[in-house]
């Protein structure tokens, strides 16, 4: 059993740390005693680098390809041009679908809407499947539009929390938010979606604790980790403070190239979640978003690798392999049989 020692842990320290975080990719090539390359650029004008220090410090210093460096460092990769990858790949913005029930919230499935809390992240992922979405047109600045398209659709019993990311938010306004979602008595559950667990693990302080245990709706955060490395032990120790919050915890992952794409990595990423109470939930086939096509893996090469993770993983470590298809009213799991002309690679 993990004994938390949270001692160091002040309220604002990931406040202090998020300010602090890299901004410039040679500030961060320095860091790690890396050289700059010409595959590096130094700043993507519609997608900044932002990284900070915690998840920087699990980096291996001197290595130009450790795979968590590889999800942050931007590159002249993004700029390329590529068939299939587009700013929406999703239409989570086109209109024809009317995905949009109000300016902050969004419905793809049944019972289930999605808050766009923050317009923000603490880390920009390269690969990320919002890196375009238009938040100028969604600012979260007040939720009661949103709140009161829920409060009137019985049918939606479980809010989503997103972003951005929901985390960003201070203790104060997540206890608010979380307060007006419980008390609308057709909602049953309330679900997070958040990387700062990873990339910033001194987001989980007390005030943030005491809002989920107090909370009428069972709460489920759902983290992003690609990789074993970026799990250390101020990730175990927030992990534990969450479980014995009550919180239900899950992972889901994105297959990346040349950063998870081999059966021993994703096993290994596998046990290593579970190693710290989160339960491997989702292996997200990456969405085919501009400037991401570096990062593609193939449907078949997918199939392999999870085939082989099934043949290695008790049942409970496999995640489901999946891709999220526009106007889909769920996710799609990835099989032999379900391998369409969607693949853009």
């Amino acid at each position: 059993m993990i004994t938390p020692n949270r001692t160091s842990w002040q309220p604002d320290t990931w406040q202090k740390l998020l300010q602090n975080a890299f901004r410039q990719p040679q500030a961060l090539l320095d860091y790690l005693g890396l050289e700059n390359n010409d595959h590096v650029i130094d700043q993507h004008p519609d997608f900044k680098m932002l990284v900070p220090e915690p998840f920087a410090r699990r980096m291996q210093p001197g290595n130009p390809n450790d795979p968590l460096l590889l999800q942050v460092l931007p590159s002249n990769e993004e700029n390329q041009q590529s068939d299939g990858f587009t700013l929406d790949p999703l239409m989570e913005t086109d209109p024809t679908l009317s995905f949009q029930r109000a300016p902050t919230l969004i419905q793809k499935y049944q019972g289930r809407v999605l808050m766009i809390t923050t317009p923000g992240c603490a880390v920009n992922c390269r690969y990320c499947f919002r890196r375009h979405f238009p938040y100028q047109d969604h600012r979260p600045t007040a939720h009661g539009e949103a709140l009161a398209v829920i409060r009137t659709d019985s049918s939606v019993e479980e809010v989503i929390l997103s972003g951005g990311d929901p985390l960003l938010l201070s203790d104060r306004a997540m206890n608010e938010l979380f307060d007006e979602i419980n008390a609308i008595d057709h909602i049953k559950r309330i679900r997070l979606h958040s990387r700062l667990p990873i990339v910033l693990p001194q987001r989980v302080t007390e005030d943030l604790l005491k809002v989920f245990t107090q909370s009428r709706c069972p709460v489920t955060l759902v983290v992003h980790c690609n990789h074993a490395q970026e799990l250390s032990a101020d990730t175990a120790d927030a992990f534990a403070q969450l479980r014995q919050a009550g919180v239900h915890l899950l992972n889901q992952s994105v297959l990346l190239r040349q950063i998870n794409d081999q059966t021993t990595t994703l096993c290994q990423l596998s046990a290593a979640l579970f190693d710290q109470g989160v339960l491997p939930y989702y292996l997200h086939m990456p969405d085919p978003v501009a400037g991401t096509a570096h990062f593609y893996v193939t449907d078949q090469e997918a199939l392999r690798l999870h085939d082989e993770m099934r043949a290695t993983l008790p049942g409970y470590l496999l995640p489901r392999l999946v891709r999220e298809v526009a106007g889909k009213a769920s996710k799609s799991e990835l099989n032999a049989e379900t391998i369409t002309a969607l693949n853009p690679a």
